[in-house]
């Protein structure tokens, strides 16, 4: 892998960077923090549509020059490119085959409820019909989490063999739109799962630039 500069990240505070910045991190890969501020209505510049025409945070650009998107990809290709970060496990199929499903989980049934729960007006056009869908998606992202929290084996991590991406994943993505008390009252293993990560030496700081300052 060509290394012509460090990677770069593009995103916001508390985005779906945070994940690809700690996976980062944790395989101690210099990288670059490159501010992509939403417009009205959560729309990009036609700059960063240049680097991802989906216009989804976050995007990164490894030091060859490519440009990868969709936050799971991304997950999945810093751990093959950084295998000594050990950000999946390598050496038992099953633990490897367990952290991908809830990763992809997260990333398809999780994180698109929240795009409907951010934005509700990409969706329906009335105030009624709004109201509606805060209510039935914040609904099931609650549901979705809680077969998160069921799933979570390992103490604290998601698997017993120790952190992997997903577990970032995880961390990042349960901070938006499911309400912090009903979180720590129903997914105190998600919980315990974010302190963790929040604690961690390589992590523990890109955590607090996001989520803590």
């Amino acid at each position: 892998m060509a290394k012509d500069h460090p990677y770069k990240v593009y995103g916001a505070k508390t985005s779906g960077a945070a994940m690809i910045e700690m996976a980062l991190a944790e395989a101690k890969a210099p990288f670059e923090r490159v501010s992509t501020r939403l417009g009205k209505g959560g729309k990009h510049t036609d700059r960063f549509f240049e680097k991802n025409p989906t216009g989804k945070l976050p995007a990164l650009e490894t030091p060859s020059g490519e440009v990868l998107t969709e936050s799971a990809a991304i997950l999945i290709s810093l751990a093959e490119r950084h295998r000594s970060a050990r950000l999946l496990p390598d050496r038992n199929p099953q633990a490897r085959a367990s952290a991908l499903r809830w990763l992809v989980y997260v990333a398809s049934e999780i994180y698109p409820m929240i795009e409907i729960r951010d934005y509700p007006k990409r969706f329906v056009a009335s105030d009624v019909e709004r109201r509606v869908i805060l209510d039935r998606s914040q609904q099931r992202i609650r549901r979705r989490w809680l077969n998160v929290e069921a799933a979570i084996s390992g103490t604290p991590w998601l698997l017993p063999n120790g952190l992997s991406i997903a577990d970032l994943s995880i961390a990042t993505v349960s901070r938006w739109s499911v309400g912090k008390r009903w979180r720590r009252q129903h997914c105190p293993k998600i919980e315990a799962l974010t302190s963790a990560v929040a604690a961690r030496e390589l992590a523990g700081p890109v955590w607090r630039y996001h989520f803590e300052e």
